[in-house]
């Protein structure tokens, strides 16, 4: 077998498809881009949803990708079994109705056996087919020449999402020899396909040829596709021949990091610590190259999913006797792993390390507050006389606090207390059918209508230097159908050429008419999207009939696309203002440009200040004023780069590609419309900044006259507000409301202390009028203060006085009522509590409350019942 490293098997895959005709599709960011049904990019096949479903017709329907994927299903595996990863690279070729099952099976076949590639053992290979798929089964053996011995029938075998393309599969095996059984000989397992370590799945080859419908039934699919996928790591341990893929170079370098940050332990000295350095080593994977694309740590969504893997991780490095922040440490070592694929880790070191330290050491604070919140749980469940805790109280703060249970165990034995497994099972099982209910949509993956993807005409902008253009109609559509001639209602059509801009990038589509030759407006364009195969598809109102091959006048609404041009040139100079401000870490993670303001959002750690608002603003207006020329130049994306051209968050460019330069300070790739200088824009001004995830922050901005007319509407305000604080000049306002403000504040403090005065007051005249119940002294009367607060200090005072055993006061303003009774340790002693009797008077005011027995209050809803509710005291007192 050769020998080779992870970045060679990768490099060796990607060669091997693309010398097949394939096109090598980059890694896509572990976190989706306009696909709300996934949480993480979890396969290779998820990034080309757009292609399998027909939304979009690839350039070359070969495909072959490394995607970096990330699944979080069963996370507690990760570092128990051999091969449990959060995040994995798989490799994969796909074919977008191209070829099909007899060309994927024998690329596979090559690229596993042929000296040229991986060069394989035949003999050592295995593969299993589903049992009616006899047309894969006919393909091993006789054109591969796999004997049957080696081909082996699996029910399961049928790749199936509940709705959706699927179809049969073929999954390839590696027979790593008899010192790798973990089953008897005899096992039902003991095959591939079963559960055991001998026989190792590679590679999943799946047919994609049908649409699973909703009412249960399955269609042919109009275009068969290949979806295969093989697991890095898997491949890489076999070739290295390491006991399990945690042994390779991808993870080792990172193990013996931690090894010399422990100082303590070792890796090989025993399973429970072999454990946790796996943990350690696929966690700070998982949490390097998510923050790098974007996610941060929160308390939901894919940020939770990341503080609950940091903080495992810290657990287990507290197991290696590793006690302070370390992770973060470990970043370099995982960037230098795969820098020759993935440079993005090193790159992004800094904010990456950033990052994970300072949630480390959030982390090392939550510890210890889990802790106190544990010693409390104990004290209960001792004071209760049990002796077991309950398994929702360890739940909690395994999954609220992030304490493992193990330390709970520990905590309690320590203290003579049992914990109680079954129930904390119960909760963790009740947690994974939340997680797999959330997950179902996951890979959902619809089928595009074959009418749009068959539709092959040529249709091309010239919308960048024009707004109006004559143009042939070449295509209608109404109702799912194509026409000649449509003459009312909705309908979307395709033109030969069109100044209209498609919705794109964040840029809103234009709007505007279409014109017969008799300069009648036909048709209203409302909305502008690109189909599947690239043209330009108009969503027409139609208002006099459409013929196709007929010549129309295309006119855009000149008003609306200056305003989003102006809009979409801004956006550009907040970016790069944004970069200059925050730190390069701060990229776009969406945006909307409208007509009426613009909208850009951004991943950043932490909140964005005032000050870094207003110098943002500044440094945009700055440019403006400059009046700096924006050039766009079309080019091949390697020149583009060579040029320093910044790419979106999360974009996919092909060959050629346009770069918009401000000045030669912002240079990026976009397609959309700009203005042709600076100073067309007029004025920047932002609107509001928020935080709208885990991460990701949002500016709200206008332009130009919607810039203005917020400025205009702002100034009214403050010639309104210097009206009412009586400032003739409007520089003089902040100086007069300061004044007013501090005579308010004054005002307020002399109020206090006259509020002071009556009450004690009427404390003075309340507290001499005391009866005896009972044997039990009583004061009980209504009193004219402010609040709640003057009545607990008015019981203070008689608290100091003693100046009886029960005290019950009350007070009504406003429609509401406070109450408050308060018992010394006379009446308490007598049994009286005044919890009790605040109950038992609230009710008669139309509220309720309780307390401890010293002290209780309760509040009302009924002024005209403090007269019966005072007199009640006596009742109950009497009682």
């Amino acid at each position: 077998m050769k020998e080779l490293t992870s970045s060679q098997v990768r490099q060796m895959y990607l060669d091997f498809f693309k010398s097949k005709g394939h096109s090598v599709e980059p890694s896509a960011s572990l976190v989706p881009v306009n696909d709300p049904t996934l949480l993480w990019i979890n396969s290779g096949v998820a990034t080309l949803k757009k292609y399998f479903d027909g939304s979009v017709v690839p350039e070359n329907p070969r495909i072959t990708n490394a995607q970096k994927s990330i699944r979080t299903n069963d996370i507690e595996n990760v570092g128990k079994t051999a091969r449990h990863h959060t995040m994995f690279e798989m490799l994969g070729n796909f074919s977008i109705g191209d070829y099909f099952k007899k060309e994927a099976i024998h690329w596979a076949w090559e690229f596993l056996t042929s000296p040229e590639w991986i060069a394989f053992d035949p003999e050592k290979l295995y593969v299993t087919v589903y049992p009616k798929d006899t047309e894969a089964k006919r393909i091993w053996h006789e054109e591969i020449g796999l004997t049957m011995e080696h081909i082996i029938d699996i029910e399961d075998n049928f790749w199936d999402i509940g709705a959706g393309p699927c179809g049969p599969d073929s999954e390839i095996f590696y027979d790593r020899g008899e010192e790798f059984n973990d089953v008897a000989e005899d096992d039902p397992e003991n095959y591939p396909g079963g559960e055991n370590e001998r026989y190792l799945e590679i590679w999943n080859l799946v047919f994609s040829e049908f649409n699973h419908q909703a009412d249960g039934s399955y269609e042919p699919l109009p275009h068969k596709n290949i979806d295969t996928g093989m697991g890095l790591e898997r491949m890489v341990s076999i070739i290295q021949n390491a006991p399990t893929n945690f042994e390779t170079d991808l993870f080792m370098p990172i193990i013996h990091e931690v090894e010399q940050l422990s100082g303590k332990v070792t890796y090989g000295q025993s399973p429970l610590t072999n454990s946790s350095f796996k943990v350690i080593a696929d966690h700070i994977r998982a949490l390097s190259f998510a923050i790098g694309d974007g996610a941060l740590p929160s308390n939901e969504g894919r940020g939770y999913v990341l503080r609950r893997l940091l903080r495992r991780a810290v657990m287990h490095g507290k197991k290696l006797g590793v006690d302070e922040a370390f992770l973060y440490k470990l970043v370099p070592v995982v960037g230098k792993i795969m820098e020759s694929y993935y440079p993005e880790v090193l790159g992004q070191r800094e904010f990456i390390e950033k990052v994970v330290r300072t949630e480390e050491e959030r982390f090392h604070e939550t510890i210890n507050e889990g802790l106190a919140i544990l010693n409390e749980v104990i004290t209960k469940v001792k004071a209760a006389n049990e002796s077991t805790l309950n398994g929702k109280d360890i739940f909690k703060l395994y999954d609220t606090y992030g304490f493992p249970v193990e330390l709970t165990e520990e905590v309690a034995e320590d203290e003579g207390l049992k914990v109680d497994h079954e129930g904390f099972e119960k909760e963790m099982q009740a947690q994974r059918e939340r997680a797999r209910a959330a997950r179902n949509t996951e890979l959902s993956m619809g089928v595009q209508s074959a009418l749009l993807t068959d539709i092959k005409v040529e249709s091309t902008f010239v919308g960048y230097s024009k707004t109006e253009h004559d143009s042939s109609l070449l295509v209608i559509i109404q109702e799912e159908a194509i026409l000649d001639t449509v003459s009312e209602g909705r309908a979307q059509v395709i033109f030969s050429e069109t100044p209209f801009y498609a919705e794109m990038g964040g840029q809103v589509a234009d709007q505007g008419i279409i014109m017969n030759e008799a300069e009648e407006v036909v048709a209203n364009v409302l909305d502008v999207k690109k189909a599947p195969n690239g043209q330009f598809m108009h969503t027409v109102e139609v208002l006099l009939p459409l013929k196709e091959g007929t010549i129309y006048k295309l006119l855009v609404d000149k008003s609306k696309r200056n305003r989003i041009t102006k809009n979409h040139t801004a956006t550009h100079l907040l970016h790069k203002a944004l970069k200059e401000v925050l730190g390069s870490h701060a990229n776009q993670a969406g945006s909307l440009v409208a007509p009426g303001h613009l909208r850009f959002d951004f991943t950043h750690f932490g909140q964005v200040t005032a000050e870094e608002l207003s110098q943002m603003e500044r440094i945009v207006n700055e440019k403006i004023w400059e009046a700096i020329p924006v050039v766009t130049v079309e080019t091949d994306i390697d020149t583009a780069k060579n040029m320093g051209a910044m790419a979106l968050f999360g974009e996919k460019y092909g060959h050629d590609v346009r770069v918009v330069n401000v000045g030669d300070w912002s240079i990026e790739l976009c397609g959309g419309i700009h203005v042709q200088n600076t100073e067309d824009i007029g004025i920047f001004k932002i609107v509001a900044e928020s935080g709208i995830g885990a991460g990701v922050r949002r500016i709200e901005a206008v332009t130009s006259k919607e810039a203005y007319e917020l400025l205009y509407n702002e100034e009214q305000q403050l010639k309104e507000v210097a009206a009412i604080v009586k400032s003739p000049q409007l520089k003089e306002v902040v100086s007069k409301t300061e004044q007013l403000q501090q005579q308010l504040k004054e005002a307020l403090k002399e109020n206090e202390k006259l509020a002071g005065k009556l009450a004690n007051q009427q404390a003075a005249d309340v507290f001499q009028n005391s009866q005896e119940i009972n044997g039990v002294r009583v004061i009980a009367a209504e009193v004219q203060v402010k609040d709640m607060n003057q009545l607990r200090q008015l019981a203070d005072q008689w608290k100091q006085k003693e100046l009886s055993d029960v005290l019950v006061l009350a007070n009504g303003q406003d429609g509401k009522v406070s109450l408050l009774a308060a018992m010394n340790k006379t009446a308490n002693e007598k049994g009286l509590k005044a919890g009790d009797l605040i109950k038992a008077i609230a009710p008669l005011v139309g509220g309720g409350g309780g307390g401890r027995p010293d002290m209780a209050q309760a509040g009302g809803k009924n002024p005209a019942g403090i007269p019966d509710a005072l007199a009640e005291v006596s009742v109950w007192l009497s009682k």
